[in-house]
């Protein structure tokens, strides 16, 4: 890899795999939509010379391709909300997908566990079967089947798979950023789903590393890959830790199918995350056996370490 794009670079898994490229010294363009966040985000890794910002639409394919100059692999981690998700998710990697194969660009796709529907195992491998059994676990299912298609001729794709996330750069955008952002600022907080079954989450650092060294790696190309957490934890477990090390002690309030509901009124992100509540009942964990098998150890920042390192790094704004 001599020089990578991050289609967006400000969103939770963007920005960390923009960190990891700059830690590793690899020539790196941060792509997104707002000139602010760009600049304040480059700011904030200290402006090294070896990132540049480029503003763009995702959407639009000649912005992609303009932005890409000397670039050998995409990470395409842009996104859409849950409530645009039927409409504009597809029509999104389309985009970002003719201008890799224009450009002969290898593709790093991040995606989440949705694909797989319910369970049947208790660690989830790559060969798992995929029978979404919910709106967005089809749309999701359609997204990866698309990056995968034989009409991009030039292409080389690969799809990594994280489950829920958390991290200094996680925003509103993931289950637990909300809730940890209002412990870290003495607010009341909302949990969304059953707060004592354990469930799995990946620490975006730790999720970064293990993106990159994939990435890097030719024959990793035209698979997929899991991106597996620590282990697994209680929401209960999680306030606990964040309020630790946040110095506080603000309610933090679950939200199951009918508060959702109440919520969505007058927030429809909410509202559309009901039929994904399956998931804080009949957690999935996935297997990382592939990683280690290829690539070797999976990085594990313990949860009280990275739970610690997200609630300063808000306290600090970020």
């Amino acid at each position: 890899m001599k020089k990578a794009i991050v289609i967006g670079a400000t969103g939770g898994t963007g920005a960390a795999i923009v960190e990891e490229l700059v830690k590793r010294g690899i020539d790196v363009i941060a792509f997104g939509r707002s000139r602010s966040k760009l600049e304040q985000f480059a700011t904030r890794l200290g402006n090294p010379a070896h990132l540049t910002i480029a503003i763009g639409d995702a959407f639009q394919t000649d912005d992609v391709i303009a932005a890409s100059k000397g670039a050998d692999v995409m990470f395409h981690c842009a996104n859409v909300p849950y409530h645009e998700m039927e409409t504009r998710l597809i029509p999104l990697g389309e985009a970002v997908m003719q201008a890799a194969d224009r450009l002969s660009l290898k593709v790093v796709a991040v995606d989440g566990i949705y694909p797989y529907g319910r369970r049947q195992a208790d660690l989830v491998t790559e060969d798992h079967p995929k029978q979404p059994h919910t709106r967005k676990g089809r749309i999701r299912l359609q997204f990866g089947q698309m990056i995968f298609d034989s009409r991009w001729k030039n292409a080389r794709p690969l799809i990594v798979r994280l489950p829920d996330y958390y991290g200094p750069t996680a925003n509103q955008a993931s289950y637990l950023g909300g809730t940890l952002e209002a412990i870290a600022k003495n607010k009341v907080g909302f949990f969304i789903g059953n707060m004592s079954v354990p469930r799995e989450y990946v620490y975006l650092p730790d999720a970064a590393k293990m993106i990159v060294e994939i990435a890097l790696h030719d024959h990793a190309y035209g698979q997929e890959w899991n991106i597996p957490g620590v282990g697994i934890i209680t929401g209960k477990e999680i306030v606990r830790l964040a309020r630790s090390a946040a110095g506080t002690a603000k309610p933090i309030i679950p939200l199951g199918r009918i508060g959702l509901s109440i919520l969505g009124a007058f927030v429809p992100v909410m509202k559309e995350v009901v039929e994904m509540l399956y998931l804080t009942t009949e957690p999935l964990r996935l297997s990382g056996e592939k990683y280690e098998r290829y690539f070797g150890p999976i990085p594990a920042t313990s949860y009280e370490e990275g739970i610690a390192a997200t609630i300063l790094q808000i306290k600090g704004v970020r």
